[in-house]
């Protein structure tokens, strides 16, 4: 399924890819910004540098509020001082990987809308499951209760149904390969390769 909530084609607008666990998000936005040649920039990964500790431990010794806050601090940093080419300047196009959770916030979804499209990643509850695996362990959204993991599963995305809903561009990702879905954003987003600047020497 996908959609267009604003005008197209949007051409040079970053791109923020946000989107339930496992659905491909960090190895799209990778991909991605490798075949813009735009910046990569990672919510998830921020957050770790800016707290000294993994996600998994800042649920534990700090919990989930918290970890919503250095997350949000992360998205408004990003949104109020974006990265510019350190020799003309210009504002640096990006592809940025959020977490699962960051676009349930109404102010981080506002925020991320200032800057570009918002490409919401889904796939079926099954695809999910199998894709976390083992890794089902280490994510604080899925131990955090009792439920079993399909069950888990299918309760977050009810969830964050209408969130999610909300986003400019949907791509079930279940059938796809990482190439196949940055193709389809490219495509349906009409973006452009960055051009950097080659100053003098």
């Amino acid at each position: 399924m996908t959609r267009l909530g604003r005008d197209a084609p949007i051409a040079m607008s970053n791109v923020i890819l946000t989107g339930f666990m496992a659905t491909g998000k960090s190895a799209v936005a990778r991909a991605l910004a490798r075949q813009l040649a735009w910046t990569h920039f990672d919510c998830d990964t921020e957050i770790t540098a800016r707290a000294g500790r993994s996600i998994p431990e800042i649920f534990r010794s700090c919990g989930e509020a918290h970890f919503r806050a250095l997350e949000h601090g992360v998205i408004a940093a990003l949104v109020a001082t974006p990265p510019r080419c350190p020799h003309c300047k210009t504002l640096l196009p990006l592809v940025v990987a959020t977490g699962g959770g960051a676009i349930i916030d109404p102010e981080n979804c506002a925020l991320l809308r200032q800057i570009g499209a918002i490409v919401c990643l889904t796939a079926r509850p099954d695809i999910i499951a199998r894709r976390v695996g083992a890794s089902a362990r280490s994510r604080p959204m899925l131990t955090n209760s009792d439920t079993p993991l399909p069950e888990r599963i299918a309760e977050l995305l009810e969830q964050r149904h209408d969130a999610y809903a909300r986003t400019d561009l949907a791509i079930d990702t279940s059938d796809l390969t990482i190439e196949q879905v940055v193709a389809s954003i490219i495509a349906q987003l009409a973006l452009e390769r960055w051009d950097p600047c080659h100053p003098s020497a």
